[in-house]
């Protein structure tokens, strides 16, 4: 049984907002919906924001709440219609449809308090070590060998994740899903430009951190030796690339670098 906090202009309560608190167990307290309602509510393991008929005053308030420091589970109560519209950068942590059932009501509220009971040490880890290489994950940073490495978002992200994860292989696609997020459309050469600009900065010393297993993907190998002729140098996977702009067929070069050009914005 939890403790919840429900922001609201319902003359009806609770019940009238989510139908289906009224067959859970827990204990549920209904203040204005207004921000400064909080400063003398009590203690709650969530907080419920009625966002049914006022989509912009839902915003505002959920985004002033967050920009205070808000520490326990911030959810949205939505109608269908208010889905399409709906944004991460709202500030909320979960959004709930107003006629969801009990059962799916109890779910969503308790992975959301169990997921803010998570220490920011056990979600993430802020430092990575990897070899010669040194990954700021929180200052979103990078430096080999002590040398600050100038990258771009999604190039710092694409080595921040193939270094979690040191031999392990990962296909395009699988990248593509966990580095660029299902919103993505672009295809999965996108992944090949990425790789080729990241063992650029990386230098010829280091580039071959990042490995290519032929007609499978990439992994991450920290401590792996320069040779002549490596296999990372296949970017495309097919046995014919050479991983160099210099090497590479202008027409297919030309392609690549429009590619990401269009998708700069990913970045």
């Amino acid at each position: 049984m939890a403790d919840l906090l429900m922001l609201t202009s319902e003359p009806g309560g609770s019940a009238q907002v989510l139908g289906a608190l009224a067959l859970l167990p827990h204990r549920v307290r209904v203040v204005p919906l207004e921000p400064s309602a909080l400063l003398d509510a009590p203690e709650s393991d969530a907080v419920l924001v009625d966002g049914r008929r006022d989509l912009a005053r839902a915003r505002s308030t959920c985004q002033l709440m967050r920009s205070t420091g808000i520490d326990v589970p911030l959810l949205l109560v939505l109608t269908e219609g208010g889905l399409p519209v709906v944004g991460v950068d709202w500030g909320m942590d979960d959004v709930v449809l107003a006629d969801a059932g009990p059962a799916e009501l109890d779910a969503r509220l308790r992975l959301a308090i169990d997921r803010g009971h998570v220490s920011p040490a056990e979600n993430e880890v802020e430092e990575i070590e990897a070899g010669e290489l040194r990954i700021d994950a929180g200052g979103y940073t990078a430096r080999l060998r002590g040398r600050a490495l100038d990258l771009t978002y999604k190039e710092f992200e694409l080595l921040k994740y193939l270094s979690q994860h040191p031999g392990r292989v990962f296909t395009r696609a699988q990248l593509l899903q966990e580095v660029w997020g299902y919103d993505y459309f672009g295809g999965t050469r996108t992944v090949d430009v990425h790789v080729r600009r990241l063992r650029a900065k990386l230098g010829p010393e280091h580039d071959s951190m990042i490995g290519t297993v032929r007609n499978v993907g990439y992994r991450f190998e920290p401590q792996r030796e320069r040779r002549d002729a490596r296999p990372s140098d296949d970017v495309d996977g097919t046995g014919t690339g050479t991983g160099t702009d210099e090497q590479t067929d202008p027409a297919d070069r030309a392609d690549r670098d429009g590619l990401s050009e269009q998708r700069s914005g990913h970045r």
